[in-house]
């Protein structure tokens, strides 16, 4: 259900009192969500938490059981999918990729890589591209549109410590010329504390939320993360203090 007006007039997104079931089980209970301008949003937890159908019911492809997925007017969403699979023996460049289903100018097409960091591979074979230029490519494709939401579904899976850092760097960077609001899940617990305003941990209800630094002293953030939680904690609170420090 989607209304022109959203609960909180300064949210470009609201979710209230979502639901979803599958099969009479329940994957998402009762799920509350606010997301503003400019703002980046992780989603956390484990496998099987429903983070995954969460982020499909906000793009429309998950039908809620009841509740309400509200966007303010006019708001245009990108989405990077976690995966996705091309048959490698099909012959197709990343121009051509991008400008599927339809045509798009050249200028968007070559401004949406450039802000992707991937204005390089315009001409290269999409399957030749390493997992970090993939993903690149599907960011510029989900910045075509200039979004005011950006939502990512565990983006950098599979990727390694460096391609991982780049990709954020550059998310990071389209937040800011975008001004737009990013929610993202992310399972690299590091970036998540360095990176997010507001962290919320999910494990079909929603089990805390907050700032990084309070949902990460939480009893449910600990038990869900276990041994990760303290070397997170401390790394956060350290990068944290220096900056302050430096300051």
């Amino acid at each position: 259900m989607r209304f022109n007006q959203p609960p909180d007039r300064d949210a470009i997104l609201n979710v209230r009192h979502l639901n979803v079931r599958f099969g009479g089980q329940h994957i998402l209970e009762n799920i509350n969500l606010d997301l503003y301008r400019e703002q980046v949003v992780t989603l956390i937890g484990p496998n099987g938490s429903g983070k995954s159908t969460l982020v499909k019911t906000l793009i429309g492809a998950v039908t809620p059981t009841s509740g309400q997925v509200t966007i303010a007017p006019q708001q245009r969403i990108g989405y990077v999918p976690q995966r996705l699979h091309l048959d490698p023996t099909l012959p197709m460049t990343v121009k051509r990729f991008i400008n599927l289903p339809r045509r798009h100018p050249h200028y968007t097409v070559q401004k949406a890589l450039e802000d992707a960091g991937a204005e390089a591979l315009i001409k290269a074979a999409m399957s030749e591209l390493s997992g970090g230029q993939f993903q690149r490519v599907l960011l510029a494709r989900a910045l075509l549109t200039r979004p005011d939401i950006l939502i990512l579904d565990e983006a950098t899976q599979g990727l390694d410590h460096r391609g991982t850092a780049e990709f954020y760097q550059h998310i990071e960077s389209v937040r800011r010329s975008y001004g737009c609001a990013v929610l993202m899940v992310s399972h690299d617990l590091h970036v998540v504390m360095r990176t997010a305003d507001h962290v919320l941990c999910l494990n079909r209800v929603i089990c805390c939320e907050g700032k990084p630094e309070q949902v990460a002293s939480s009893p449910d953030y600990q038990a869900l993360f276990g041994d990760q939680t303290a070397q997170t904690l401390a790394l956060y609170r350290h990068q944290h203090e220096e900056a302050a420090n430096a300051g």
